[in-house]
C-alpha cells in the first residue's frame, strides 16, 4: 500500500503529530503478511466454576484519622446530587431555543380613484394603520399608471402568525373614498 504509507509518512512530519507522538520512524524492510493456515490453533481455556461471593464482614470501628474515600457520604452526597440535577435542568432549559418567527416582506400597490386624490394624505392614512406584528417601511413611492394618475407603492414587514395580509388589505380598502384597488407586487418569506 504505497499511497497509504506515503500519506502516513507525510502526516507524521506535521508538528501537531510530532508534539503528541514524537518522531515516527518508518521500518526499513517491508513486512510480509502471515499465512493464516500456518498460525497455531487457539485452544480455549476451560471455564472455571463460579466462586461464591464472600460474606460481608462487620464494619470495623472507625478512627478519626482514617479517611475512607469509598465511604457513604450521606447528606453531602445527596445535596451534591440535587445540585447536579438542578444544573442539568437549567442547562436543558437554556438549550431550548425559541422557534424563529416567520416574517414576510410585502409590497402593496394602492391605486386611487383618480388624479385628484391626495396621495400624500392617503399614504399617511396607510402608515397610520397599526397592528401587532405589522411594521411599515418609512418610505413610499408614487408611480405613474396612466393619464396623470399615480399609484402608491408601499412596503411592510409582517409576522405571519400575528397578521394576515388579507386583514391589512381590507383595512386599506376601508378608505373607500380614496382607494380603488390594491395589488400585492411582491411577497417574500424571511
Amino acid at each position: 500500500m504505497p499511497h497509504a504509507s506515503a500519506w502516513f509518512q507525510r502526516l507524521s512530519q506535521e508538528s501537531a503529530v510530532k508534539s503528541v507522538a514524537g518522531n515516527v520512524k518508518m521500518c526499513e524492510k517491508q513486512v510480509k503478511p502471515v499465512d493464516p493456515a500456518k498460525l497455531p490453533a487457539v485452544v480455549e481455556a476451560p471455564k472455571a466454576a463460579p466462586t461464591p461471593a464472600p460474606a460481608k464482614a462487620a464494619p470495623a470501628k472507625k478512627d478519626d484519622d482514617d479517611f475512607d474515600p469509598f465511604a457513604d457520604g450521606g447528606d453531602d452526597d445527596a445535596a451534591a446530587a440535587e445540585a447536579l440535577k438542578a444544573k442539568g435542568a437549567e442547562a436543558k432549559e437554556k438549550k431550548v431555543k425559541a422557534a424563529p418567527i416567520a416574517k414576510s416582506i410585502i409590497v402593496w400597490e394602492v391605486k386611487p380613484w383618480g388624479e385628484e386624490t391626495d396621495l400624500d394624505a392617503l399614504a399617511a392614512k396607510i402608515l397610520g394603520i397599526t397592528m401587532d406584528g405589522l411594521s411599515w417601511k418609512t418610505e413610499y413611492k408614487k408611480e405613474p399608471i396612466a393619464y396623470g394618475v399615480f399609484k402608491i407603492v408601499i412596503g411592510a414587514v409582517v409576522e405571519d402568525a400575528k397578521v394576515s395580509t388579507d386583514l391589512v388589505e381590507e383595512t386599506i380598502m376601508g378608505f373607500e373614498d380614496d382607494v380603488q384597488s390594491i395589488d400585492i407586487q411582491s411577497f417574500n418569506k424571511l
